[in-house]
């Protein structure tokens, strides 16, 4: 019989995983866990604590503990970014969802010279040098579970369907391939951590709820030629439960050279590493 509060918080996750107890389902209280498992109240409650914590389940003040509510997204990045998906006219984002709504809200598009400097190291920018942004929210089902902004150098884009809030069949990517900027290559670097209170609120994220930030660098056939173009570069940001491991993403993309993650990061003479998925 589990005495401990971790020794329960497995037993309930067992459950859990069984289906005993399904999406949405409420929990038993301290009162229940007491009785099953012949513990003490404080014990019983670290034991919610524990699957809260974990992400297995969230806490509704006032009401109980309830098993966490979601439908994984499968991200399958060779197909996603594969060259056959996008030059189709087809969303990066239906290798993901398939067939589940999906809409893109809260679109932002306009230029800046004060991007921050990861971003400017990454475009190869000299001081002054504008960059054009494009920022959103991905939505799936309902929810939102991805916050994305991206940078392009702003001379090579300005007055081309990228500056739209609909740049066209097969995204971005698509267009810049008609621009000669066609991407060939990517890199991607991932990091979890929890969400600031912004992200917790702009993605609707439960509490205890982690993000993984993903920066990726496209790369177009220039790019592996030192000095012949520069990038551009978008980070997004995803909420982590519709993710395999619950997680948020931050996703620089350079259709030229490789990308900076942080102010000290300097754009590299060769062309950066490559990455699989």
């Amino acid at each position: 019989m589990p005495e401990t509060a971790r020794q329960i918080a497995d037993d309930l996750r067992a459950r859990i995983d069984s289906g005993e107890f399904g999406p949405g389902a409420r929990l038993p209280g301290e009162p229940a866990l007491v009785e099953q498992y012949g513990v003490a109240k404080m014990t019983a409650a670290n034991a919610l604590k524990l699957l809260v914590t974990e992400g297995a389940a969230y806490a509704r003040a006032g009401s109980g503990t309830y098993v966490r509510d979601f439908k994984p997204i499968r991200r399958v990045v060779t197909r996603r970014l594969s060259r056959s998906q996008w030059s189709s006219g087809t969303s990066i984002w239906s290798a993901d969802v398939s067939d589940r709504p999906m809409e893109v809200t809260d679109i932002e598009i306009y230029e800046t010279v004060t991007a921050p400097r990861w971003v400017t190291r990454a475009l190869r920018l000299e001081q002054g040098e504008s960059v054009l942004v494009r920022a959103r929210r991905y939505a799936v089902d309902g929810s939102p579970v991805q916050q994305a902004t991206s940078y392009f150098a702003a001379d090579p884009v300005r007055n081309t369907p990228i500056t739209r809030p609909d740049p066209g069949p097969g995204g971005v990517y698509a267009r810049l391939a008609d621009l000669g900027m066609a991407p060939v290559d990517f890199t991607e670097e991932l990091r979890a951590r929890m969400p600031s209170s912004e992200e917790a609120e702009l993605l609707a994220l439960l509490p205890a709820t982690p993000l993984v930030e993903i920066y990726r660098t496209a790369l177009n056939m220039s790019a592996h030629w030192p000095g012949s173009s520069k990038p551009s570069v978008a980070p997004s940001t995803r909420r982590a439960d519709p993710w395999p491991s619950g997680t948020s993403v931050r996703t620089p993309l350079a259709p030229a050279w490789g990308t900076a993650r942080d102010n000290s990061a300097q754009p590299s003479d060769r062309p950066v590493d490559r990455k699989a998925g």
